[in-house]
């Protein structure tokens, strides 16, 4: 399995993010576009593993922002096939942007969120270092 930074993404590779993002919410309609703009943006890392045949097996976005506080680092949108869990995938997409962003953002502090009923994940993320942070998140679309 190889984790790569995706700079611009194939009809193929388009078609097994579209599916991993049904896999992580299916109430989110993820369009091609959002895709495209997702790999454009300059501020924003998508890294896949894939798959020696090419297909993407799982992904993970790296979202970075400056404000007066500090440099930051959002992890966004990790997932790995159900067919492909379990095998250390999730870890090593977790480990590659960690050090990613170590190496090219240092220094940064690094954010994620995780739904309570993601217990794996959760688990993972706490095993590689995170530590639950006392905060209440809010959202507002627009």
């Amino acid at each position: 399995m190889n984790i790569v930074q995706l700079h611009t993404l194939t009809a193929g590779q388009t078609e097994d993010l579209l599916g991993l993002m049904k896999e992580l919410n299916p109430q989110i309609k993820v369009t091609v576009q959002m895709l495209q703009d997702t790999v454009q943006d300059p501020g924003t890392r998508l890294f896949a593993a894939i798959e020696p045949d090419g297909h993407i097996v799982g992904c993970a976005t790296l979202c970075i922002s400056h404000s007066p506080t500090g440099r930051k680092g959002d992890i966004e949108d990790v997932v790995v096939h159900s067919a492909y869990r379990g095998q250390g995938l999730g870890r090593g997409l977790m480990e590659h942007i960690i050090a990613y962003a170590q190496a090219e953002w240092s220094p940064l502090l690094l954010h994620l969120t995780s739904h309570p009923t993601r217990v794996a994940a959760n688990r993972l993320y706490q095993a590689i270092g995170f530590q639950p942070y006392p905060t209440n998140v809010y959202k507002l679309p627009l």
